[in-house]
């Protein structure tokens, strides 16, 4: 199982019109991945970002569709509204089932650690022993390390809102329960996004 993570900046003013045109692109029959999840993105830069998350059976899917886009003079189906993107590959992390669409959160956040040389493996077990008791507060929609670029992990949860997030991040912190052992400190560049599921995203 493979995940493929798509940040797409679009022209200011621009999303509702290409929103529409992304969903053709991503369900249908040409595409070889399944469409897992697309969300605005509401902090940072501002400029109309929509991340696209998909998934993989296998590597050579993931290769022929990577081709297919950048070989494409309108990528994604919206290549007039587009400025640019970034197309990167996951491999989720080994002791976590696939992803479960449905409606989870109003809000959702993608974290993005690159990690130090060599801190892949204490990451994994770290998560690995923490997670039981981490999602018992809120769900995890998954964890995922990349196969392409600087090395690194993404992780996406769900939250019932943004005061909801605070919440449940500052319980686990009170009682011990996050960050994971060996988490923080393999980490050497941290960023995240705080994102809304758009109307035709399975995972809302």
């Amino acid at each position: 199982m493979f995940y493929e993570l798509t940040h797409l900046a679009l022209k200011l003013y621009t999303v509702p019109r290409a929103l529409p045109a992304l969903e053709d692109y991503a369900t249908n029959a040409a595409a070889r991945g399944k469409l897992l999840g697309c969300w605005e993105t509401e902090h940072g830069e501002i400029v109309g970002r929509v991340l696209l998350l998909r998934e993989f059976e296998d590597a050579g899917a993931l290769a022929e569709e990577r081709r297919r886009i950048l070989a494409s003079a309108n990528p994604f189906g919206v290549g007039e509204h587009l400025d640019s993107f970034t197309v990167s590959s996951y491999a989720p992390f080994p002791f976590l089932p696939p992803v479960q669409t449905g409606r989870f959160g109003d809000v959702y956040e993608f974290r993005t650690y690159e990690l130090k040389v060599g801190g892949l493996p204490p990451t994994m077990a770290g998560w690995e022993a923490a997670l039981p008791e981490r999602t018992k507060l809120f769900p995890l929609t998954t964890a995922m390390y990349g196969l392409d670029g600087t090395p690194r992990i993404t992780h996406i949860w769900p939250f019932p809102s943004l005061d909801g997030r605070l919440a449940i991040r500052r319980e686990s912190y009170e009682r011990e329960i996050w960050p994971p052992k060996n988490g923080p400190e393999n980490i050497a560049r941290a960023t995240s996004s705080i994102a809304i599921p758009t109307a035709f995203s399975p995972l809302h």
